[in-house]
Formats: structure tokens, sequence, C-alpha cells
């Protein structure tokens, strides 16, 4: 597959041959919604808590007495069923992670990327040609892109001039190639990459 490289004037300059082991996945959306999952889940916190009868403060004593009173007997009052009693079955901190083999998650990552590529959404861009950080050249340079969406920019490491001039974007997040995940990646309309962020997407997807 060849991808068009296209300069911050949004011109194609060239036209790269791309791993069609990287790009041309046929795809998986049983393997993609797996990989989704396990990221939002490995994302919750898992910190929910409420307190058994237990727990609760006070209800040391006995109400009443057990007989002679013409009340339900009761132990404390902060069994459950009383106003400022405990929780039954209520959550407790836990973990909702859940294990993914590596090869799941590249395939995943190259069946997504292949999509993209497909449809058109892929886009990348020789170079930014920004020496210090401009949010407002960078926005006019996704304009010329014709990033009318949600994007994702993906830039390699050493290029930190333009992750902070599009980190600013409102509808744009900016990773970097070595943080390149699932979620992300469906989560934004385009994808936006330099040309160093193709080349160690490709050295890291390759089979």
């Amino acid at each position: 597959m060849k991808i068009p490289v296209l300069n911050k004037k949004g011109k194609t300059i060239e036209e790269i041959s791309v791993s069609p082991e990287v790009f041309e996945e046929k795809g998986n959306e049983a393997v993609v919604h797996q990989v989704i999952r396990a990221q939002l889940a490995a994302a919750r916190r898992g910190t929910a808590k409420t307190k058994t009868r237990a727990e609760v403060s006070g209800g040391g004593r006995k109400p009443w007495r057990q007989k002679g009173t013409g009340r339900a007997r009761i132990g404390s009052i902060r069994a459950p069923h009383w106003v400022g009693g405990g929780t039954v079955f209520g959550p407790l901190p836990r973990d909702y992670s859940f294990h993914v083999p590596r090869k799941m998650r590249r395939l995943a990552l190259r069946s997504i990327l292949s999509a993209k590529a497909r449809e058109g959404r892929l886009i990348v861009i020789d170079d930014f040609g920004l020496s210090e950080p401009k949010t407002k050249e960078a926005a006019k340079i996704l304009k010329n892109l014709n990033v009318t969406d949600k994007a994702i920019v993906m830039v390699d490491k050493g290029q930190e001039v333009i992750e902070k001039s599009v980190r600013n974007i409102a509808s744009v997040k900016v990773i970097y190639s070595s943080e390149i995940n699932a979620y992300d990646l469906l989560d934004n309309e385009y994808l936006v990459m330099t040309r160093a962020a193709l080349n160690s997407v490709e050295e890291a997807l390759a089979k």
C-alpha cells in the first residue's frame, strides 16, 4: 500500500510504501472490542466503598429488651434495614483490569490503523516546520490537512515542539508513537502522523 506524504500546506510531496503487515490487516472486530474493554476496565479506579453493619459507627448497645415491649426484636440500630444502618452487598474496592495477550493488542492496533488507511483518515505529514511552539500555526496546518473532526496527532520522541504546539487545540490530542493505543485511535476520527512516528509504529507492529 502507498500513502501520500503531505507538507504543512496540505500538498502531496511524495507517496511512500508502508508495511502491508501493519496497514493492510484484514481486521478483527472481536479482538478490537476485547482490547478496548480491557483498556477501559484498566482505567477504572475501583475505589467505591460502602460500610457494612460491622463498620458503621454506633449500635453497640441493644436498643430495647428482647421481649415485652410489643415492638419487633432488634439487636443494633445499625442493622441494614434501619436508617443509617450498614449496606448489604455494597461495592468494595476492587481491580477491574484483566489481561489481554500482547498478540491481541498488536492485532487490534493493526486492524484500526488499516481501517483508517483504507478510509483515508490516516494522514502522514512530512514536517510541521515549527521552530518554536505556536498553537495558532499548528491549527492552521491541521486545517490545511483537511482535519475537520476530532483528531489524534502522533509524534515521535524529540518532537516536543510539535507536541506543545498541538496540545492546546480543543479537538486534538497529541501522543507519542510509543503511547499508541486502541482506544485513542478509535475515539478520534483522524490520525495525523509525522514521518518519524510512522516509521516507529511500523517497526513496533510489524510481525
